[in-house]
């Protein structure tokens, strides 16, 4: 495990866009049809202004005056400068270079220069042939056939009205879509993986021997339901995994669809509860009437402790949508006759805050308990996880899966992917034992910063780490020291980092005192060689006086006040529970308590101060080590004390002691 001694909290989760009331997320609209609308619009605008502007150049009659052909037929020899015949050759327009003086039929004067004339039979090919042999430097044009500006009308025209009734046929679409929400606020957005996908099977689930023994009957079941069914046996309806995050709940779950070779529902507890009563309990009916559609299937509900928690704990007596949600989960569990293929999976970290009634036979009557892997199963996990992985020759993964007391599947799986990445930084083409390691102290004990740069300080943080480890040293039942170094990582000053030699689960008191004498080490060095202390060893007192307490009031290894427990109400989870509960134990307890937390921790206190100073030199040396190298290595530290190394140890461990900055 890994304690971070640190005096400092820092506060610091991407928001994401939420999940519509109505069931699954809709399909987002491409960006292209966004611009649909607009887009027609300004082609519309476009065409308005083309159509208008071809058929203003088209023709120059719309200010011309009519003349004869005659007129037309004696200047186009020399005045002349533009002329454009009609497509069907009934009509010419055109310009004179110099106007022309003609008289209207009113009688008055006038001069022309733009100009049309009514084309007789072959007049057009006769004007062609005097401009051309006597007038080449005219400008000869036709317009374009009467169907293309005949087009653009009809467009101009009628483009508006398709473009309002196109709009209003988009509004009721986005309406209808609109209800169809309203409406689907009970649907359940749970995902369905059917037996046709990719499946994960028992194979791909390692260091969790134990709970797929448990889960094979349920297999069974499902593959072979008459074989119990005839035997009139009634196999769990609920099965609630159990145990911390990372340790491949969900993957537990997936992996025996996968073996039965049936559908398989997963959704989150918390996507049940909407901000309108009675959604979650309506989503719950949708979800289970689909799984009872897909038979044989399972219904895998993630985190379920955020809708079955105890009904009318806390303050506020409770929620009523998240209590409905429960109370017609509770039913539809009820609901499933004998011959019933749906079973419920769920998985979550906290089964102390269920309600009962969620707990009891014929519901959730089976709890399998997927815990944090042993050192096999650590290995096992190691070894997937890096399969397919380039890994160098002095890989040891058996070490690594030693060192690694306290990981889950996920941290197992970050740790490789941390080594990979680290290989990748440094242009390898394998993975290096190194990579691991320097994986491994980034992921636990933060990123590597830069030395310290005042020589005071550098000074009290080699004696504080010197201190840890040489109290763990000479403390009998104390885990191994691995490494001590006053390099920066994270938030920490400096790190003596430790090797248990085995996973523990259960905690001598020996053991115990053993880990308060060497959590004391830095502050007994400090006062020991500066006659002061500094902040940097609050964390390693808040971690002691827990441990003190802890053995007084829980573990019962106090002779004052007995093998008793005085930490039940400790953890409730409820807010606000305990305040109506009061304490189990009178105030006359609670000072023998106190007395004797402070008792156990100056009893350690002395201890440590008098192993330091019976080995001041000793303390010396491991300072002076650390201010020459900054990085001491546990054979280096053997050396120092006049030790044998046992078996030396290449990779590091979760158990470390930090000294912080305030």
């Amino acid at each position: 495990m890994a304690h971070n001694n640190s005096n400092n909290s820092s506060n610091n989760r991407p928001s994401g866009r939420p999940t519509p009331p109505g069931g699954e997320r809709p399909p987002q609209m491409p960006d292209w049809r966004k611009w649909v609308w607009p887009g027609v619009l300004l082609l519309f605008l476009v065409w308005t202004l083309l159509s208008s502007g071809s058929l203003m150049s088209g023709s120059l009659s719309s200010s011309a005056s009519q003349v004869p052909f005659s007129t037309v037929r004696n200047e186009a020899a020399n005045n002349i400068a533009r002329i454009i015949f009609d497509a069907n050759g009934v009509q010419a327009s055109g310009q004179f270079i110099r106007p022309i003086t003609a008289q209207l039929a009113d009688g008055r004067t006038v001069n022309i220069q733009r100009f049309t004339t009514i084309l007789p039979p072959g007049g057009a090919q006769a004007l062609q042939n005097i401009l051309s042999e006597r007038n080449p430097q005219a400008l000869v044009e036709s317009t374009p056939p009467e169907s293309l500006p005949l087009l653009l009308g009809i467009l101009i025209q009628f483009l508006p009205f398709l473009l309002i009734i196109g709009f209003f046929v988009w509004m009721s679409r986005r309406a209808n879509g609109q209800m169809n929400g309203v409406f689907g606020f009970g649907r359940s957005n749970a995902k369905q993986y059917t037996a046709e996908q990719p499946r994960v099977t028992f194979a791909d689930v390692a260091g969790q021997d134990a709970a797929k023994r448990e889960l094979e009957e349920v297999v069974d079941f499902l593959s072979n339901p008459e074989k119990y069914i005839s035997l009139g046996a009634r196999v769990p309806r609920g099965v609630l995994l159990v145990g911390p995050p990372g340790t491949g709940k969900t993957l537990m779950a997936r992996a025996v669809a996968g073996e039965a070779n049936c559908a398989f529902f997963s959704i989150a507890a918390s996507e049940f509860v909407e901000m309108f009563v009675g959604v979650g309990a309506a989503r719950v009916r949708d979800l289970f009437s689909k799984a009872k559609e897909n038979s044989p299937s399972i219904v895998f509900i993630d985190e379920i402790d955020a809708v079955g928690r105890q009904r009318g704990a806390g303050l506020g007596g409770g929620n009523d949508e998240r209590e409905q949600t429960l109370n017609q989960m509770l039913s539809e569990l009820d609901g499933f006759d004998q011959s019933s293929t749906v079973i419920v999976m769920a998985a979550t970290n906290r089964p102390d805050v269920l309600d009962p009634a969620l707990l009891r036979p014929g519901r959730f009557d089976r709890q399998v308990t997927v815990d944090l892997p042993d050192r096999n199963g650590r290995l096992d996990i190691l070894k997937i996880h890096t399969k397919g992985k380039p890994l160098a020759a002095d890989v040891d993964i058996e070490a690594i899966a030693s060192a690694t007391v306290g990981f889950s599947g996920a941290d197992l799986a970050n740790l490789a992917n941390e080594a990979a990445l680290n290989a990748a930084r440094y242009n390898r083409k394998k993975i290096t034992q190194s990579d691991f390691t320097s994986a491994f102290e980034r992921i636990i004990l933060g990123t590597e910063r830069p030395p310290l740069s005042n020589p005071e300080e550098r000074r009290v943080v080699a004696y504080h780490e010197a201190g840890h480890a040489l109290a763990a040293l000479l403390t009998q039942g104390a885990d191994n020291v691995l490494k001590v170094t006053i390099t920066p990582r994270g938030q920490a000053l400096g790190i003596t980092a430790f090797m248990p030699e085995d996973d523990r689960r259960n905690y001598p008191r020996t053991y115990l005192e053993a880990t308060l004498n060497v959590a004391l080490g830095g502050r007994v060095a400090e006062e020991l060689v500066f006659g002061d202390v500094t902040t940097g060893a609050s964390n390693d007192l808040l971690r002691v006086t827990n441990i003190a307490r802890r053995m007084v009031a829980q573990f019962g290894m106090s002779e004052a006040i007995g093998p008793l427990n005085f930490g039940e109400t400790e953890t409730q989870p409820f807010l606000g529970y305990t305040i109506g509960q009061g304490r189990s134990y009178s105030e006359t307890t609670a000072a023998r308590i106190d007395a004797e937390v402070r008792k156990i921790v100056e009893t350690a206190y002395q201890r440590t101060r008098t192993l330091l100073t019976q080995n001041r030199d000793k303390l010396d040396l491991i300072a002076n080590e650390l201010l020459a190298a900054e990085v001491v290595e546990r054979d280096r530290l053997l050396e120092l004390m006049g030790m044998d190394a046992n078996k030396p140890i290449d990779v590091p461990t979760v158990d470390a002691h930090q000294r912080t900055d305030d």
